[in-house]
C-alpha cells in the first residue's frame, strides 16, 4: 500500500507544482476587488432575503442582523483574495465550519457556496508558495471530509436524514440514507476538487503567459542586438572596401612617384610611362570607389531576391594585372595558379573570389609600402574534392620590414574579418627562411564542384584559361612584400 500512495502523491505534487521555483506575483488590493466584495455582498443579501421570503429560513432563530454579518464577513474574504489569497482559502473554511456548525442553513444557502468557493480558487490560483499552498488546501480539506465524517458517524446527521425521508426502503441500488450520504460526499469532492483544479489551471495560464512575455522580451532584445550586429557587420563590410580600395591605388601611385622622380632626368619614356600608371591609378581609385558607392546606394532599390544594380566584384581573373601593377625596377613579381581540375577557378563562389583578390591586394600594398624586399610570388590554389576542397591565396617575399613605414594595422584585420566570414584560415608573419607569409585558406562547399562531364566554367576572354596563366606564370618585376608592416 505505501508503494501505491507514494506514486499517487507524487503525481499530485507534479500537478500542483510543489517544486516550482515560479512565484506568481502578488496583485495589490485594488479598487476592483473591493467592488467584487462590495458586489458579492449585496447579491448574496438579496438572494437570502428573497430566500427568506420562500420559507427557508422559517425554522432559523438567528437574528437577522447576525445573519447579515455573517454574509459580509465572508465577502469580505474576496477582498484580499488576490494579495492574500492563502489567508481568503483559510478564513473561509473556517467560516464555513463555524456558520455550519452555528447556522447551518445559512451557510447551505447556494450565494455562501459560491463566495467559499472563489474564496478556495483564488488560494491555489494566486498563492506564491506551492507547497505552502499544498499543505493549506490539504488541510482544509481533510477538515471538511473529517467533518462530514463526524457528524455521518457521530452526529445526528444520519438520525435527521431518516426523519426527512421517512420511508427508509431501497428504491435503487443504496438505501435512501446510504444513497443520501455518497451523495454528500460526491458533492463535497466535486466543490473542493474543482476548486483545486480550476485554480491550478489559472497558476498554471498565468506562469504560461509570464514565460511567453519573457520570450517575447529576450526575442526582441535579440533582434535589436542583431538589427545593431547587422549594422555594425555592414560597416566594417564598407570600411574594408574603401580601405581596399583606396590602400592599393594609393601604394601604386606612390611606387610609380618615386619611380617617377628617380627616372625623371635619366629616362623620359620611364617617367612618361610612371606619370600614365599614376593617373591610371588615380582613376580607377575613382571609378571603383563610385562603384562602391552606387553598390551601396543602390541596396534601398534591390529586389526581395537580393538583386540589385550592383557592379562586378573583382575575382581571380583580376589578379595577373594587379600582380603586375606592383612591378618596379626594384621589385619583381611573380603570378602563379596552381588548380586541380585546371578550371576549378572559373568555379569559385563570389565571396570566396573576392576575399582571395582582397587578401592578395592588401599584401601586395602592404610590400610597396613596408617592405624592403625585391621578390614577392603570388599563388593562387584551389583543389576540389568530393567533400568541397578549399582555395588559398598565398603572397610570399624576401624583405624584412622598412622602418618607420609602420600602419595602423587595419589591413590586416581587414583579411582576418574576411577569412572569418568565409570560416577561412589566416597566416600572417614571418617565414623561418627569411621574408613574410601573407596565407588565406578558404573551404569550398560541396556543390561547388560541377558534375563531372558537364560543362566545366567558362572561359577567359581570348580563350585563355586560368590552366593557361598557370602554365607560364605572370612574371613583372618584384616580389610580394612583407605585409608585415600593417597597413
Amino acid at each position: 500500500m505505501p508503494s501505491a500512495r507514494r506514486p499517487v502523491a507524487r503525481r499530485l505534487g507534479e500537478y500542483f507544482a510543489v517544486d516550482s521555483d515560479w512565484q506568481r506575483p502578488l496583485e495589490p488590493i485594488a479598487r476592483q476587488d473591493v467592488w467584487v466584495g462590495v458586489t458579492a455582498t449585496v447579491v448574496s443579501l438579496v438572494s437570502i432575503e428573497l430566500s427568506r421570503g420562500m420559507g427557508y429560513f422559517e425554522h432559523v432563530g438567528t437574528p437577522r442582523w447576525l445573519e447579515w454579518l455573517i454574509v459580509a464577513l465572508a465577502c469580505g474574504l474576496l477582498v484580499i483574495r488576490r494579495r492574500f489569497p492563502l489567508a481568503a482559502g483559510a478564513g473561509a473554511a473556517l467560516h464555513l465550519f463555524v456558520v455550519g456548525v452555528t447556522v447551518p442553513t445559512l451557510m447551505g444557502h447556494a450565494s455562501m457556496q459560491v463566495v467559499y468557493f472563489v474564496a478556495f480558487y483564488s488560494a491555489v490560483a494566486y498563492a506564491r508558495d506551492r507547497r505552502t499552498m499544498a499543505v493549506v488546501m490539504g488541510l482544509v480539506v481533510t477538515l471538511m471530509f473529517g467533518w462530514l465524517a463526524w457528524q455521518f458517524a457521530v452526529g445526528n446527521a444520519v438520525a435527521q436524514l431518516q426523519r426527512e425521508l421517512g420511508d427508509t426502503r431501497p428504491q435503487g441500488p443504496l438505501s435512501p440514507v446510504a444513497s443520501s450520504v455518497v451523495l454528500t460526499l460526491l458533492i463535497n469532492a466535486v466543490y473542493f476538487g474543482g476548486a483545486a483544479v480550476m485554480g491550478q489551471v489559472a497558476w498554471r495560464g498565468a506562469r504560461q503567459r509570464e514565460a511567453l512575455a519573457e520570450q517575447a522580451a529576450t526575442i526582441a532584445e535579440q533582434s535589436a542586438d542583431l538589427q545593431r550586429r547587422a549594422v555594425v557587420d555592414e560597416r566594417l563590410r564598407i570600411a574594408r572596401e574603401l580601405h581596399d580600395v583606396v590602400a592599393h591605388h594609393v601604394a601604386v601611385i606612390g611606387i610609380q612617384a618615386a619611380a617617377g622622380r628617380k627616372m625623371l632626368d635619366r629616362d623620359t619614356a620611364a617617367t612618361r610611362g610612371a606619370l600614365t600608371e599614376i593617373e591610371r591609378s588615380s582613376r580607377d581609385a575613382v571609378t571603383q570607389m563610385r562603384d562602391l558607392l552606387g553598390t551601396l546606394r543602390s541596396a534601398a532599390e534591390e529586389t526581395p531576391s537580393g538583386e540589385g544594380n550592383r557592379s562586378p566584384q573583382p575575382g581571380p581573373d583580376s589578379l595577373p594585372d594587379l600582380v603586375a601593377v606592383h612591378a618596379t625596377p626594384t621589385l619583381a613579381t611573380t603570378y602563379d595558379v596552381v588548380a586541380n581540375p585546371p578550371d576549378a577557378v572559373d568555379r569559385l563562389p563570389g565571396p570566396v573570389a573576392l576575399t582571395l583578390v582582397r587578401t592578395a591586394q592588401e599584401a601586395l600594398a602592404n610590400v610597396s609600402r613596408h617592405s624592403t624586399a625585391t621578390r614577392v610570388a603570388v599563388v593562387l590554389r584551389v583543389e576540389e574534392t568530393a567533400e568541397g576542397g578549399y582555395a588559398e591565396v598565398e603572397v610570399i617575399d624576401d624583405g624584412r620590414p622598412r622602418a618607420g613605414t609602420s600602419g595602423s594595422g587595419l589591413g590586416q584585420l581587414g583579411i582576418r574579418e574576411r577569412a572569418a566570414s568565409q570560416r577561412g584560415v589566416v597566416e600572417i608573419g614571418p617565414r623561418v627562411a627569411g621574408g613574410y607569409r601573407v596565407r588565406v585558406r578558404l573551404p569550398l562547399p560541396a556543390p561547388c564542384r560541377a558534375p563531372r562531364g558537364a560543362s566545366r566554367g567558362p572561359a577567359r576572354a581570348g580563350g585563355e584559361t586560368v590552366a593557361a596563366d598557370a602554365s607560364r606564370g605572370v612574371s613583372a618585376g618584384r616580389s610580394p612584400g612583407s605585409s608585415e608592416g600593417p597597413a
